[in-house]
């Protein structure tokens, strides 16, 4: 279960990872007795992505400003979900930004560090330089500087930064948990380093070992449910259906879709902690769910789904595909796939899908170009499995 930005923060400050003062906001008239010295930043509380692009950050610079502006980010849905919290937090000015991360490699099952010197929204920029380090015996500071070398770092920062993944190897560590993630870490024109954003992932398992966690989990706010799972899904008019892993993946992809005269229809976001999931089942069971509630919308045509390995293999997700399309009924009129994998062992899940008969393209441009293109076409004929045409970075 993952926690809420202010909450893995509060865990960030008790390891000493640097962050802004800031104040939880239970309701706009809190800000009558903000503590924190104006200009401000408002942050909607939700467990998804994409808050800034979507009109869930917003920077203010006085009481009567800030609390017009907490009360439209209350009532506005982001990926369907409403904020109960928001977060005030000191204005911040980075100079560069940065991705680090902790988590468990699905293979080895060994603690995984991950970093990369493009942080933020843009997720394509991060994964493409992001340097990895298994933790493969007892950790020790060493990791913690190789990771800081591959991310192409020197001097004080790298020791700086060296510093800050020791402090969030050890939460990872000390408290049972399946990530830490720090996106964006600002570094300052002088060379501080700032956790402005961080997702905490929780081992439910652990409880029991963890009773501080447990009551942290404990308060908080109940989130409307989903269609199924915790999938963001929005359904609109369209003949293009988008399945992603990401909020800032998804919404790149439906901008290319609509540069492309494309028609998106309804969305599904499998969330960007899919790119961590250790669990064979829970891949399948997230990605088939996603898949079975867009088949479901009667005007989707083609299907887009555009997924980042991370740590999960492209040779996972294309083995989940595979037996989702093995297991849907002989006389069922499918949508045309379209699928875009980003990831290790994206050569098998290539060859897993040419086995199958399936096309592959290796660009972008091609997929998306393929998927605007198949609209104008039929749905797939009964008894017959739809075509996936697969694009590699």
């Amino acid at each position: 279960m993952d926690l809420l930005e202010y909450q893995a923060k509060e865990l960030f400050r008790q390891m000493g990872i640097p962050v802004l003062p800031s104040q939880r906001i239970d309701h706009p008239t809190d800000l009558k007795g903000l503590r924190i010295p104006f200009p401000v930043v408002l942050k909607s509380q939700v467990y998804t992505g994409a808050r800034g692009k979507l009109g869930g950050i917003r920077f203010v610079e006085n009481t009567i400003d800030a609390i017009a502006a907490a009360q439209a980010i209350f009532h506005l849905p982001i990926m369907g979900k409403y904020p109960k919290v928001l977060l005030a937090e000191a204005k911040y000015n980075p100079e560069r930004e940065f991705y680090l991360a902790v988590t468990l490699d699905p293979s080895s099952r060994r603690p995984l560090l991950l970093g990369s010197q493009f942080g933020g929204i843009d997720v394509e920029s991060s994964l493409k330089h992001m340097r990895q380090v298994v933790v493969d015996q007892e950790f020790s500071p060493f990791y913690a500087r190789r990771l800081a070398l591959k991310m192409g770092l020197q001097g004080n920062l790298m020791r700086s930064v060296s510093a800050l993944v020791e402090k969030m190897y050890h939460l990872f560590a000390e408290r049972d948990l399946d990530l830490v993630e720090i996106n964006p870490l600002a570094v300052s024109s002088s060379g501080e380093l700032m956790a402005l954003d961080g997702k905490i992932t929780v081992n439910d398992a652990a409880l029991g070992r963890q009773p501080d966690l447990a009551a942290l989990l404990a308060t908080i706010p109940t989130q409307a449910g989903l269609p199924v799972s915790d999938l963001n899904w929005v359904a609109r008019e369209g003949n293009i259906g988008v399945l992603c892993n990401g909020a800032g993946l998804t919404m790149a992809t439906l901008d290319l879709l609509h540069k492309a005269k494309g028609k998106p229809a309804s969305f599904v976001d499998l969330g960007a902690d899919y790119r961590q999931c250790a669990s064979t089942s829970d891949l399948q069971d997230r990605l088939k769910q996603g898949l079975d509630l867009l088949i479901q919308e009667k005007g989707v045509k083609v299907i887009c789904i555009n997924l980042v390995g991370g740590v999960v293999s492209c040779l996972q997700i294309a083995e989940t595909i595979a037996s989702w399309l093995k297991w849907q009924p002989a006389n069922r009129q499918l949508p045309t796939l379209v699928v875009r994998l980003v990831g290790d062992q994206f050569p098998a899940g290539r060859g897993l899908l040419a086995a199958m008969d399936i096309p592959v393209y290796e660009s972008m441009d091609d997929a998306i170009a393929e998927t605007v293109g198949l609209t104008a076409a039929t749905a797939a004929k009964p008894g017959k499995p739809p075509s996936l045409l697969l694009a590699s970075a």
